[in-house]
């Protein structure tokens, strides 16, 4: 599964100004939902409930928050590159600067499974990451997201 196919160009944002982890979701929820047609207040409200199972903060600077939501009907992601690291109540206690939203539809099962798995293994590469951090506006964030794994067992 290529980003591509999850993330359009205009669903990335380079230097998102946000305090906290819930304005970080509420940002991002905002945008989901202009892009979308589904309620920010549906999302943000799916995205916090999420969360209080247990943080998406995934170590290295990284979070993917996530949800399901009834009447989306195709996986959509949006991300954002923060103006500065934030904690986020990551598993390695580290703030977090990199945040993947992905949303799914109610019944996307093992196709939510491996879009998270292909989101985590994308930006966990060292190098990716690096560039991520380094990319100067949103179409350079956009490319680097797309560009495939190099790796040959990518899924």
């Amino acid at each position: 599964m290529d980003l591509s196919g999850l993330l359009e160009k205009d669903a990335v944002i380079a230097g998102l100004k946000a305090k906290s982890k819930k304005q970080v979701i509420q940002d991002l929820s905002a945008k989901a939902a202009a892009a979308t047609g589904l309620s920010e207040r549906e999302i943000f409200d799916t995205l916090l409930q999420r969360e209080r199972l247990g943080s998406t903060g995934v170590g290295h600077g990284i979070a993917i928050p996530h949800g399901k939501l009834t009447r989306l009907d195709r996986l959509v992601g949006f991300f954002a590159k923060l103006d500065r690291p934030i904690d986020f109540d990551s598993l390695d206690d580290e703030p977090v600067d990199l945040v993947f939203l992905l949303l799914a539809p109610e019944g996307a099962g093992a196709d939510h499974l491996k879009a998270l798995a292909r989101i985590a293994r994308q930006l966990r590469d060292a190098e990716i990451a690096q560039n991520l951090r380094d990319a100067p506006d949103a179409a350079t964030l956009y490319a680097h997201l797309t560009q495939p794994i190099a790796s040959s067992n990518a899924a």
